[in-house]
């Protein structure tokens, strides 16, 4: 197992609530329907999982601590979602049988494992024939933003540093379909897709976010107790993060890869 670069802290709930299925997994929902048995691998605070339920007769939800298992299960109790359960496990050895479910859904989870590959094949064995596995990671090294700034440079030099120090691999998007091959799928329709944030209340949000993350989560913690950078660093990027977030001309766009993989 890797260890889980982003953490649970506020900053980092605060962005992965606001990720639904229309934002996040546009790429699957055309191929949703009643009646189908859904695994939600990774699914985190569980605004996605409870979109999914909506639209399919079951969903399992993964999470490979109680920690985080909790957090889904609270928020599909909020939402009032009865169709949905929530399990712990490990992605790379799922304790679920053969042929189980009719889609297998991942979102930003390749990217933080020990072994994609491993993963997807596990992916694949629980997913009956003809049945649907999804994916879909961000790619850092594709981050793009406007205007240029020093500590916005420094703050993706810093997060790959981390990530990669916690095995993980921050490119992920560009290798979803290589590690389907890898995986020994055959039938993969790769795509891609952008979060794009460029008005002043998506900026105001995305640059405050990662102003905190960067300096109150499991990452800045991280980063400075493997002298990656110091506090005073880290402040100075959030700082840079704070700068762009009220510049008029600031834009920020997150590419991710997509793979739509059937059995």
């Amino acid at each position: 197992m890797t260890t889980y670069t982003h953490g649970h802290a506020e900053a980092v709930l605060r962005s992965h609530r606001w990720r639904r299925a229309a934002n996040s997994a546009a790429y699957l929902l055309p191929h949703l329907g009643d009646g189908q048995r859904l695994l939600d691998v990774g699914s985190g605070p569980g605004t996605i999982t409870a979109d999914l339920a909506r639209l399919v007769g079951e969903v399992v939800a993964l999470e490979v601590t109680e920690e985080a298992a909790e957090l889904t299960r609270a928020e599909l109790e909020r939402q009032g979602i009865a169709n949905a359960s929530v399990v712990v496990g490990d992605v790379h050895a799922l304790d679920l049988a053969d042929g189980s479910f009719d889609v297998v859904h991942a979102h930003q989870v390749l990217q933080h494992v020990a072994d994609p590959v491993a993963a997807l094949r596990e992916m694949r064995r629980v997913t009956r024939p003809g049945g649907l596995v999804a994916a879909r990671d961000s790619d850092y090294g594709h981050f793009s933003w406007h205007p240029a700034s020093a500590g916005l440079d420094r703050w993706l030099e810093l997060y790959l540093a981390a990530a990669r120090a916690n095995g993980g691999e921050p490119h992920a998007g560009r290798m979803l379909l290589a590690w389907a091959h890898a995986a020994g799928a055959t039938d993969v329709v790769a795509g891609s897709s952008t979060w794009c944030y460029a008005d002043p209340e998506d900026r105001a949000w995305w640059g405050g976010l990662w102003a905190d993350r960067i300096t109150s989560t499991a990452l800045a913690r991280q980063l400075v107790d493997q002298d990656l950078a110091t506090a005073e660093e880290l402040a100075d990027v959030a700082a840079a993060w704070r700068a762009w977030a009220v510049d008029p001309d600031g834009w920020f766009s997150v590419l991710h890869g997509e793979v739509l993989i059937t059995t």
